[in-house]
């Protein structure tokens, strides 16, 4: 047993989906999030940008002595995700890999749609992904550059009538093109799964990157050993104003937020 806790970081609150599913299945972890809210979003950034504030949020995460680190945020996990494992001496997963292990599992006519952030589609991460393991699968992507800020408002609810106009414009290629596997690859996704299965069809199994990942996490801990039974403290980090996290937090976790929530200072800003 590893009594050492996890650390989880996205660019915004939408790694919390993925906290989620940790707090479900490894009740006994204590973890530490960190949600870049002061720079959020990263999917129009350079790759270097992209970069530089991943390091940046991995560094303050190993502040407090970590044995894991969950990118839970798409556009880390697609950009320069194998060469930030590289510098560090303690497991760094992201959630592509994982999202494209369910969606290949999950798909009955190997058509799978992937939506995402702009950064992340253009990488062309989950191409290769999808071509190494099934490459007579066909991937059909839309990058969805409005569904961050949205989710961050709060605009999440099936009858908002702007959240339904947005998805409806970036999905209607993606129904039309008869997939039936749908890989949400933004941690902010599954927050408006509801709108999102509306317009594809109750047919289509949307796959969760976030929470795809923290079940393979929570495998590879099993495999060394490294699961605690003995925590299960939660605290959470922001870099912009901590005011209103909770609420929007509970949204995201689907239960009432246990734990400090505190806003840090990140590269100085």
């Amino acid at each position: 047993m590893d009594k050492r806790p996890i650390g989880v970081f996205d660019s915004g609150l939408g790694g919390l989906t993925a906290v989620r599913e940790l707090m479900r299945i490894l009740p006994g972890e204590d973890i530490i999030y960190f949600g870049d809210t002061g720079r959020v979003p990263y999917g129009g950034r350079s790759r270097e940008t992209i970069m530089k504030y991943a390091r940046e949020d991995i560094a303050f995460l190993r502040s407090f002595d970590i044995k894991y680190v969950l990118a839970a945020c798409g556009t880390v996990s697609t950009n320069g995700l194998g060469e930030i494992k590289a510098e560090n001496n303690i497991p760094v997963r992201g959630v592509a890999g994982a999202a494209v292990r369910a969606a290949v599992r999950a798909t009955r006519n190997n058509r799978i749609a992937l939506i995402g952030t702009a950064a992340s589609i253009r990488s062309g991460t989950y191409d290769r992904k999808i071509l190494d393991l099934r490459p007579d699968c066909e991937l059909y992507k839309k990058a969805c550059p409005l569904f961050v800020p949205l989710v961050e408002n709060g605009r999440i609810e099936k009858d908002d009538q702007v959240l339904r106009l947005v998805a409806e414009e970036y999905l209607a290629p993606l129904r039309d093109a008869g997939c039936d596997t749908m890989i949400l690859g933004c941690t902010h996704y599954p927050i408006i799964a509801d709108t999102i299965r509306d317009i594809m069809g109750e047919g289509v199994t949307l796959i969760d990157a976030g929470a795809a990942a923290a079940r393979e996490m929570a495998e590879d801990l099993a495999e060394t050993g490294s699961i605690n039974t003995e925590g299960g403290e939660h605290r959470y980090f922001v870099s912009d104003s901590a005011d209103g996290f909770r609420e929007t937090a509970e949204m995201f976790l689907g239960s009432g937020l246990k734990g400090e929530v505190r806003r840090i200072s990140i590269s100085g800003e």
